[in-house]
């Protein structure tokens, strides 16, 4: 397994593999991997010649008030684990590549993609997932672009760069991998204490809750989403930062529950911010 940091020496090596005509799959990180980073590297190989994972924890999409500097970060660990998972290559640049002294250019991203679920909350984190996204996939240029759905805001919003700027990358989007008990293996997972990590399946729960009132009839979004609110108000230690029924394609808001409906929320828990969401 190759390390890399530099992507001037990253592009001598794509510049090869695409002369072998070798397909390249990549899956993009901010590092602390966990089983769900894991399924994505997997995924990728069998679908793939060369795997590429990236690890760097992008300050652009950190607010102010956000936890830039208390996100998780074991670059030995995590380089074990893709080692044992047979990557290629991985990609660790730092700031001074990603962002070197002079840099002024960022994606601005406009639309339904962007006006609700996260964005109202994190102004410029989409901006900063864009600009760094784009900027990796032109140091790999891979032909595939694996990412999860339980961040599927994000998913949406790299579809719609990608589509607008004519980017040529297949978005492979796979789905949430949970905790035996539900939760959404996440990376700020670690940060829950003991009380909160057997509190925080209570999302996925209510989320299910949500599904099961769907599937015996009902339609109406507001109704769903009320009976999810009450299993979550439930535990007073959660706090609902939103909670919404959308197009799982556009991100719309939906007022009638159909086939491709997405609801999504996210709730703070041990100062600790959790997302979840179940496409029905």
């Amino acid at each position: 397994m190759k390390t890399i940091v530099n992507p001037r020496d990253l592009h001598l090596l794509t510049r090869k593999w695409r002369q072998a005509k070798k397909k390249v799959g990549f899956v993009p990180t901010m590092g602390a991997l966990h089983e769900g980073h894991l399924d994505l590297v997997r995924v990728c190989r069998k679908q793939n010649n060369i795997t590429v994972v990236s690890i760097y924890v992008n300050p652009l999409q950190f607010g102010p008030e956000e936890d830039f500097h208390q996100y998780p970060r074991n670059l030995e660990q995590d380089l074990e684990l893709l080692r044992k998972e047979k990557v290629h290559l991985v990609y660790t640049p730092t700031n001074r590549e990603m962002y070197p002294r002079g840099f002024a250019t960022e994606i601005q991203v406009k639309g339904p993609v962007v006006n609700g679920l996260c964005a109202p909350y994190r102004p410029g984190h989409f901006n900063g997932v864009a600009t760094v996204v784009v900027k990796l996939l032109a140091a790999v240029q891979p032909d595939r672009l694996y990412l999860g759905q339980k961040d599927a805001q994000q998913v949406a919003v790299l579809k719609r760069v990608t589509q607008d700027l004519n980017i040529d990358v297949e978005i492979v989007e796979c789905p949430i991998v949970r905790e035996h008990d539900g939760l959404a293996m996440s990376s700020r997972n670690q940060r829950l204490t003991l009380e909160g990590r057997k509190i925080a399946p209570i999302l996925y729960k209510a989320l299910k809750v949500g599904k099961s009132i769907v599937d015996l009839g009902e339609t109406k979004a507001g109704n769903v989403l009320d009976e999810i609110k009450k299993v979550i108000e439930d535990e007073r230690k959660v706090k609902i930062q939103y909670l919404e029924a959308v197009d799982a394609e556009n991100l719309e808001p939906v007022k009638e529950i159909k086939r491709g409906t997405m609801i999504a929320l996210a709730a703070y828990l041990d100062n600790v911010r959790l997302i979840d969401n179940i496409v029905l």
